[in-house]
């Protein structure tokens, strides 16, 4: 586990040893920004469709997240996993844990990092406490190659 202060620090020092993988959606990696060294391979997609006159969305787990890591790194490489607060972040390191590699950090606080917790403040209830936002510096700028807009869209080659 490391914070994203930490996990900066850790890029910054060995920038190319370490691998810093944003498993959010696409959509959370460009409307919410994102360390402009991340590489975007969502841990699931976002799927929405229309039922009963009722607009329902819900989570698609990416069935090639596995093999997309495995065409950006090797199984003994550092990687350093992120998603909004950890959570899907550490789901992914287990998918990864399973499937061989064994050099995995979860980036614990995130990209938006903890909710404030002071009722007086304006940010109450808002991911506003640590997490890389707070912490280093980040993007909206995207780079194609560093992005998987939808299932089946990699831009990267087959090791």
């Amino acid at each position: 586990y490391v914070t994203a202060k930490e996990a900066f620090d850790m890029w910054q020092a060995d920038p190319e040893n370490v691998t810093i993988i944003d498993v959010r959606t696409p959509e959370e990696y460009a409307f919410v920004g994102h360390p402009e060294m991340a590489w975007n391979i969502p841990f699931a997609f976002v799927t929405y469709h229309r039922k009963d006159g009722k607009t329902e969305y819900g989570p698609k787990m990416n069935p090639d997240f596995v093999e997309e890591i495995k065409k950006l790194a090797g199984p003994e490489d550092l990687l350093l996993l992120m998603c909004r607060s950890g959570g899907r972040s550490a789901m992914a390191i287990n998918l990864l844990a399973t499937a061989g590699f064994t050099n995995l950090y979860n980036i614990t606080d995130g990209m938006e990092g903890d909710k404030v917790t002071d009722p007086g403040s304006v940010f109450f209830g808002k991911r506003m406490r640590n997490g890389w936002k707070n912490s280093a510096p980040w993007v909206y700028t995207l780079d194609p190659e560093k992005i998987i807009l939808t299932e089946g869209t990699s831009t990267r080659a087959d090791p």
